[in-house]
């Protein structure tokens, strides 16, 4: 299959290489790009087609990545498949679109040269099954075909090997015990009831299983807009209720006005009487120059004093505080923040819609498990067990925070996967899914645990 005109080497030499960078793949992409770019070495064509029974085209060659609903893709599907059922025994075929049903061959000429070569991989079970399509004006070389089954059986070990399953892989063990089954099934000795026992009790000690771990949760708002104090002052009055819908621009509370209200008055007539000062003085300047050069003076005191008069009459505007979205009123009891002195920038309430809510969750520093991001995350609400709140996980906390009990924990946040259907600040247990463990770790985790603690090693 002509198609290289560059001149290759010693193709032993070329196997060995080749079969390093396989084994030296990063990934199953750049795997797949070195089997239909660089197998040219060992033989020449002029287009390759990498297909797998589980992922149908996953490469092709002088392209960086296969497009699924192209054209020539569909086609290269149909025909693979139609090899991979033909071809059963493992060899080599060359073909021509003669060799093809009508439907198939009806296109060949407009994707593929003359002759081509297909290559089942060698694969002991059907999800690593595929092959290698090379097309190219001649047909393949005899005296290449070793090479090339050799360089497959090296590419799908490698291959293999980066799809091998997870050690707790619950398919794996499946597959391991099937095959011990098969192994075993002629013998007496597992029939004594002491073997059993081991061996279901040595089965069960490496059975996968989840590791969760709980943790007190709360329903909380995902995204509220928190309120602080704008001044220093004490608050006389909240015009809404706890939980009570607003909407924006509504007053939700004000702070005592008094204090404000004197200092600003005093402040207005100090900017008058500066004023009045003015005046007089620019009027005796007309006979008087002594007191012309007192208007520059005049002028910089009443700046003072309309500064001092403006600042106070924001303060003023400030002292009354007004919702900035839709939403819920979210603070505590208003008599204990009546009467009670403020600090600017003290968090008086929050304003949460309704309808982004998330769950929130305190992971006690003895069951900090690996959790991966997006790890299931399930509430289960003190007012309704029996209905769970699922999520996400968003994030989780990298430091330890102290709780109100005095205990310290991670903190854990997790989006919702649908409308969560309860209102904010519902309180309840939060479970959070880590990864795969064999039974015997989940067992012995929190024991292990205690007695290095105990003993310090």
């Amino acid at each position: 299959m002509s198609g290289d005109s560059r001149k290759r080497g010693n193709p032993l030499l070329d196997l060995i290489d080749l079969g390093h960078r396989a084994r030296a793949a990063a990934g199953s992409e750049e795997l797949a790009f070195l089997l239909v770019n660089d197998t040219r070495r060992l033989a020449a064509y002029r287009q390759a087609a990498l297909w797998l029974a589980a992922d149908g085209v996953r490469a092709l060659s002088g392209v960086l990545a296969a497009e699924a609903d192209a054209p020539y893709v569909q086609w290269l599907q149909r025909l693979c498949r139609h090899l991979h059922a033909q071809v059963r025994d493992g060899a080599p075929r060359s073909l021509t679109a003669a060799d093809l049903p009508e439907e198939l061959a009806a296109e060949w000429q407009e994707w593929l040269p003359v002759h081509a070569l297909w290559l089942p991989l060698p694969a002991a079970q059907e999800e690593f099954a595929g092959g290698l399509l090379l097309a190219g004006n001649e047909p393949g070389e005899a005296a290449a075909l070793p090479l090339l089954t050799e360089w497959l059986h090296v590419w799908a070990h490698a291959w293999r090997a980066l799809h091998r399953p997870s050690l707790w892989s619950p398919r794996l063990w499946r597959k391991r015990f099937a095959a011990w089954r098969a192994a075993h099934r002629q013998g007496r000795w597992w029939r004594r009831r002491p073997n059993q026992i081991l061996l279901g009790a040595l089965v069960l000690c490496f059975l996968p299983v989840r590791l969760t771990v709980l943790a007190p949760g709360e329903l909380v708002p995902a995204n509220p807009a928190v309120l602080r104090a704008p001044l220093d002052g004490v608050i006389d009055r909240f015009h809404v209720r706890p939980n009570e819908a607003v909407k924006a621009g509504q007053l939700l509370f004000s702070f005592d006005e008094a204090p404000i209200a004197s200092r600003l008055e005093v402040a207005r007539q100090a900017l008058a009487t500066a004023e009045t000062e003015y005046r007089q003085s620019a009027q005796m300047a007309l006979a008087d120059a002594r007191s012309k050069n007192q208007l520059a003076v005049l002028l910089g005191r009443i700046g003072e004093r309309r500064a001092e008069a403006e600042f106070l009459a924001g303060q003023f505007e400030r002292s009354r505080v007004v919702a900035p979205q839709d939403g819920i009123a979210i603070f505590d009891d208003p008599s204990e923040w009546i009467g009670r002195p403020v600090q600017t920038g003290e968090r008086v309430m929050r304003i949460a819609r309704p309808d982004e809510v998330e769950i929130e969750a305190w992971v006690p520093i003895g069951d900090a498990i690996p959790l991966a991001a997006d790890a299931p995350v399930s509430l289960y609400l003190a007012a309704s067990p029996f209905a769970a709140v699922s999520g996400r996980l968003s994030w989780l906390g990298h430091e330890a925070m102290p709780r109100p009990d005095g205990s310290h924990a991670y903190r854990a946040r997790a989006r919702l996967d649908g409308a969560a259907g309860q209102r904010i600040g519902l309180k309840g247990t939060a479970r959070l899914h880590g990864g795969w463990a064999p039974l015997a770790y989940w067992m012995l985790r929190r024991p292990l645990a205690a007695i290095r603690q105990f003993l310090a090693f």
